[in-house]
């Protein structure tokens, strides 16, 4: 097959399917009829000699060729994206369009209804459409496309992205009114370790950060899906656990079943920063995004300045991802 036979729309319509899972919810999501859709696999299908789908009443499956062709096919059409916002925005003239931006599940709740407003006023120019996943996940939407930018918790892997600091978040001590860490000193962080600490579900980076900020000790078997799951759970007396500040409530429990509590200045805390790949051609655009995030940084939070600005080099205590 000729490489000028492919076509970026037959491309799109692969991954449509593959993200879907069924071919009717994939044409109206690429505004055509299924039946042109259909077609349209079909003879890629032909042409690459390949069978990319399982194909049933129920479901549509990718074949182990369909996983490394919608794989490539992300990549062929993120690079077309790429060239059409060289084309279109130029130098100088800012972030246009749309914008996917990305968050990790315990910030961007908290985060985006904070900075929304002026992010507006700031790009008004742009189009932004907000999710959020893990870590992991986060990452490999970026890489294949599927995001343009991301708000992360740091370390990260690198590789292919550009990644700017944007402001340190502590975290703060959650714990039932009756628990003994309510009422006086501020416990140490390392002192936390025991069965009464919370976690969220393993493969979130909250769960590994909190372990790590309270010296890797033994927790309980009580795990949570989500921030608010493990608030909940705060407040039925299950345990104690630590909080985001971004995620903490700004004054007194309304139902005063808890307390959150903060740490001194040299308390644990979690590095935010914006991250895009590195071959992304609205580079200035997206600095200035990143500029506009540590500007904006929420009270709650310390924000960290340019290299070399005041306040850049202070210490901090960061916990690994």
């Amino acid at each position: 097959m000729n490489v000028s036979g492919l076509s970026l729309r037959d491309l799109e319509y692969v991954v449509a399917v593959a993200e879907e899972g069924h071919f009717g919810r994939a044409a109206e999501r690429c505004a055509v009829s299924q039946p042109t859709l259909s077609v349209q696999v079909r003879k890629l299908e032909e042409a690459l000699g390949l069978v990319l789908f399982e194909r049933s009443n129920r479901r549509v499956l990718l074949t182990p060729s369909g996983q490394a062709v919608v794989r490539q096919a992300r990549a062929v059409l993120a690079e077309a994206r790429a060239l059409l916002l060289l084309a279109r925005e130029g130098a100088g003239h800012g972030l246009r369009g749309r914008l996917v931006l990305a968050a990790i599940q315990t910030l961007g709740p908290y985060l985006f209804p904070r900075v929304l407003r002026g992010l507006r006023q700031a790009f008004p120019h742009l189009a932004l459409a907000l999710s959020e996943g893990r870590t992991a996940e986060i990452l490999d939407a970026l890489r294949e496309g599927r995001a343009d930018a991301a708000l992360i918790s740091l370390p990260i892997p690198e590789s292919g992205l550009t990644v700017v600091p944007l402001f340190d978040e502590p975290f703060l001590l959650a714990c039932p009114v009756e628990h003994a860490f309510a009422a006086g000193p501020p416990p140490l962080p390392g002192d936390l370790a025991g069965p009464d600490l919370l976690l969220l579900d393993e493969g979130n980076c909250l769960r590994d950060q909190t372990v790590a900020a309270c010296g890797g000790g033994p927790a309980s078997g009580r795990h949570a899906t989500s921030l608010e799951t493990l608030r909940s759970m705060v407040a039925a007396g299950a345990g104690y656990t630590l909080l985001p500040a971004l995620a903490a409530p700004p004054g007194p429990d309304p139902t005063g079943l808890t307390v959150c509590r903060r740490f001194g200045p040299e308390g644990p805390c979690r590095t935010i920063a914006l991250a895009w790949r590195a071959s992304d051609p609205r580079v200035e655009g997206l600095a200035d995004l990143a500029a506009f995030f540590r500007q904006h940084a929420p009270h709650a939070t310390l924000p960290l300045g340019q290299p070399d600005e005041p306040g850049a080099g202070r210490d901090r205590t960061a916990i690994p991802v």
